[in-house]
């Protein structure tokens, strides 16, 4: 009995501990936010492609319960496909363990309604499927409430991102470039060393 009291103990204090720190379980905060994401059709390229992203408020929640948001970030994420065998991609319900959303889009002053902003892809962005989240922050920074463009087991209004390949097209045809000049080099310096022979032999 003793043992089992000693284990509640420990696990509230743990749990207290974990508050007073402001560690936020994602569980614990409400889906207040609407949130949708368009752009073109097909794979979209990073470092090319926009992404138009609009938010808002949802209507059927009670007005005022929003009172405490103070701005919003909206967050680039990764979808279960592309965080499978990645546990450097892993969703946690800690919030500042949490993998799934690790690029920055644009953080705004919350506005209930009559939001939206166009984000070109950045050009870090890997080859993967995505889903864009907003988180509403308080006052002290805290995720407050959240929306994103998907369902919530992160299956509907997904895209995917192609990364930049590395090469660049002015890099091909340098190459390209190079090596003919290479082979024409080759081909004048043994036509030289043939005159140069036949040369010698005159003499």
């Amino acid at each position: 009995m003793a043992t089992r009291l000693f284990l509640v103990a420990t696990l509230l204090l743990s749990c207290l501990a974990a508050t007073s720190h402001g560690e936020i379980l994602f569980s614990s905060i409400k889906s207040s936010l609407l949130v949708s994401a368009s752009h073109r059709q097909g794979v979209l390229k990073a470092g090319e492609d926009d992404i138009t992203l609009t938010w808002s408020y949802k209507s059927s929640n009670l007005a005022g319960t929003d009172s405490t948001y103070k701005t919003v970030k909206l967050k680039l994420c990764y979808a279960p496909i592309s965080q499978k065998d990645r546990a450097w991609r892993r969703t946690e319900d800690h919030l500042k363990k949490d993998k799934t959303c690790q690029f920055d889009i644009v953080t705004k002053p919350y506005k209930s309604a009559n939001n939206n902003f166009t984000w070109t892809i950045e050009r870090d962005v890997p080859t993967g499927t995505y889903f864009v989240r907003a988180y509403a922050l308080n006052s002290a920074g805290e995720e407050s409430g959240y929306g994103q463009n998907t369902n919530a087991e992160k299956t509907d209004d997904l895209f995917e991102v192609q990364a930049i390949s590395g090469r660049h097209a002015t890099l091909d045809i340098c190459s390209v470039v190079f090596s003919v000049f290479s082979v024409v080099s080759l081909f004048g310096f043994f036509y030289m060393e043939k005159r140069k022979a036949k040369a010698s032999q005159h003499n």
